[in-house]
């Protein structure tokens, strides 16, 4: 509560007033990938800095510096997860401390070996990337994956939940929409009852150059995070309102265990420090952090993470 209450102070008074720790944290497994989806800096090889996986060890150090009010832990940021092969004993530690814990895949190599070890983990969530109900539509953005491999990674999750007799972890079916898939947000939706999934979240695309790649654009507008001005070229709608409630009450650790703001920083340009040189506390109380804060609450328009965020934030 008091979090939320620095943070609404911070708003009108245009400081960086802080009370609480973190809440949330995002951490990196992996930031390679196996497929090349065309919006994704893993994806298309753009990213810039170095590739590597998250050790146990790592974790450790984020689980023994966290703050003791951490909620939510999600095993993602840049990369496939499960392409680390430590990922479900990263989880279980995570979930032994209490911990709601959440993991983002493309779900292309889940066999019911590994969805044993996801159920035994202890993961409450699983997020499956799954952008279309045919293999044409699906391949034109998840550049290299099979369909067939996510609904069958699925199933496998909810057969091992039902021997195991658990409720854990929920399935979450997400769907980007693009103008090429849609006329398929309904069949989604079926495909996922049929199989039993938990959940089908419709999100919204980010899509990088939007105002010369307007192919991609959907064009059912509340499906979308751009619209056309008076002029015909397209604005992100969100008019960026000087705040954002993220930078109280989250933050995301690389692989290489660097502090970013959020994460819209995937070339990870906004370092706030890193967990090999500063505690937890040293780097969010820091004079870096303290800057970015300012920055956001004066002018959140000259940071350029900010200016392709889709978060309509209502706080």
């Amino acid at each position: 509560m008091l979090l939320l209450i620095s943070y609404y102070i911070s708003y009108f008074l245009k400081k960086n007033i802080r009370w609480g720790r973190y809440i949330a944290l995002s951490v990196e497994p992996s930031n390679r990938c196996n497929l090349s989806c065309p919006e994704c800096p893993t994806g298309t090889q753009s990213l810039s800095r170095g590739k590597g996986e998250l050790s146990l060890k790592d974790l450790k150090k984020i689980l023994e510096s966290k703050s003791k009010d951490l909620l939510y832990l999600n095993f993602y940021f840049q990369g496939e997860p499960f392409l680390n092969r430590k990922l479900t004993d990263m989880v279980r530690m995570a979930s032994d401390e209490g911990i709601y814990t959440s993991v983002s895949t493309n779900a292309q190599q889940i066999d019911r070996i590994e969805a044993k070890k996801i159920v035994e983990s202890g993961l409450n969530r699983i997020i499956i990337s799954i952008d279309g109900t045919t293999q044409d539509v699906y391949e034109k953005y998840r550049v290299g994956g099979r369909l067939d491999s996510v609904i069958q990674a699925a199933k496998n999750i909810i057969l091992e939940k039902k021997n195991s007799r658990s409720l854990f972890p929920k399935v979450v079916f997400q769907f980007l929409v693009f103008k090429h898939n849609e006329h398929q947000i309904a069949d989604i939706k079926q495909l996922a009852k049929q199989i039993g999934v938990d959940k089908v979240e419709i999100k919204t695309a980010q899509i990088y150059n939007f105002q010369t790649n307007t192919s991609s654009i959907p064009s059912i507008d509340k499906y979308s995070r751009y619209k056309k001005d008076d002029k015909g070229v397209y604005r992100i709608k969100n008019k960026m309102p000087n705040k954002c409630w993220r930078m109280w009450h989250s933050a995301v650790i690389t692989q290489d265990l660097d502090l970013l703001p959020c994460c819209y920083d995937k070339d990870a340009s906004y370092k706030l420090g890193n967990l090999n040189k500063k505690s937890f506390l040293e780097i969010e109380s820091g004079r870096e952090y303290e800057k970015f804060r300012k920055e956001i609450a004066k002018r959140r328009s000259s940071i350029s993470i900010c200016r392709n965020c889709g978060e309509h934030l209502s706080l």
